[in-house]
Parts: structure tokens; sequence; C-alpha cells
């Protein structure tokens, strides 16, 4: 795939797509230290930012150091893309509308809570490693980048906005987030096989 609109344009929607869940937590945090400094906020969206850098890029490495070995799994990708995709979209929908996320609640936020966090809102970003199996090293670098950034200002805006209003958006933001993922899954679909 060439650097063209259609690469920023799809990690960009994979970004946001995938920092829903990262945007939810940060809702909540927000609303449990209201209180909390600038360089904080930066520090919180960091760690999310960089979870979500590094799991498609450790998605990447183990797909394509796979299909170096086997390359009839290569045609396979396309597929594994769209249904797991799918199924995370899917997952982020139903809980959504079932508002399973305010339930459980959220750790503090200090570094150890703030590190778990950030490995359980970003651990489905593995997947995405299918989904840009077919890029060379210097676009999967760049494609993860745009993800981490895309996540660090979504970030930000729910840490601010939770401080300010609460966590009324958390279970629409999962909902639009897997609206998402499913249709960037059909994307990639559509445009491998087709």
């Amino acid at each position: 795939m060439s650097l063209g609109f259609s690469f920023f344009f799809n990690s960009i929607l994979l970004g946001i797509g995938l920092a829903m869940d990262a945007f939810s937590v940060s809702l909540a945090n927000g609303l449990n230290e209201p209180s909390m400094k600038k360089g904080k906020m930066c520090g919180v969206a960091g760690v999310f930012g960089g979870f979500q850098f590094a799991m498609p890029m450790i998605g990447w490495f183990c797909v394509t150091t796979i299909t170096q070995y086997f390359v009839a799994f290569q045609p396979f990708i396309p597929w594994i893309a769209l249904i797991l995709l799918s199924y995370i979209g899917g997952k982020m929908i139903y809980e959504g509308v079932k508002g399973q996320d305010d339930e459980e609640g959220s750790p503090p936020v200090g570094l150890m809570g703030l590190l778990i966090q950030g490995v359980a809102t970003s651990i489905d970003a593995l997947s995405v490693g299918f989904t840009i199996a077919t890029y060379d090293l210097f676009q999967a670098l760049l494609a993860c980048l745009l993800i981490g950034l895309v996540t660090f200002a979504i970030c930000l805006g729910g840490l601010a906005i939770g401080k300010k209003a609460g966590t009324r958006l958390a279970d629409k933001a999962g909902i639009l987030g897997g609206a998402i993922l499913i249709f960037i899954g059909l994307e990639i679909f559509i445009t491998n096989v087709f």
C-alpha cells in the first residue's frame, strides 16, 4: 500500500476505533480526579497512546514473521482482519448498549492502575497486526504512530470531558468505536478480496 490518502485515512480511523475503550476509561479517570493537572493528563494519555502504538506493532511483527514461513497463510489475512475487527467491534457495541463498562468502575489513576488500564484497553489492538500485515516496516511504524497519536489526543479530550461532565458519553463512545472497527474490517476485506 502506498502512503496516499487511503493509508492515512485508514490509520486515523483505526486509531479512532481503537481509542474508544481508552476514551471511556479516560472519562472515568477525569471524573475520579477532577483536579488532575495538565502534566498528569498528558502522562495518562501518553500511556494509553503508547500501548495503542505498541500493540499493533507487536501484532504486525508476529504476523509478518509467521507469513514469512507460511506464505499460504497470506490470503486469509483479510478474512482474519474482518472476523477479528467485527468481533471486537461487535463486543464494543454490545457492551456500550448494555452499559457494562460503567458497572465495573475504574482503578485509581496511580501508575499500576494506569498500566493495567493501558493493557486492558489496548489488548484488542494486537489484532490490528493482521490488518496491516501487508505493510512494510516503515508503513507499519507510521500507521502505529498515527494510531498512538490519535489515541493520545482522544484520551486528552476524554480526561478533560470527564473532569467537566462525567461519564455519560462512555457508552456512546464504545458504540461508535465498535461501528468504526466493523467498518474498517469490511473495508479491508472488500479491498483485498474483490
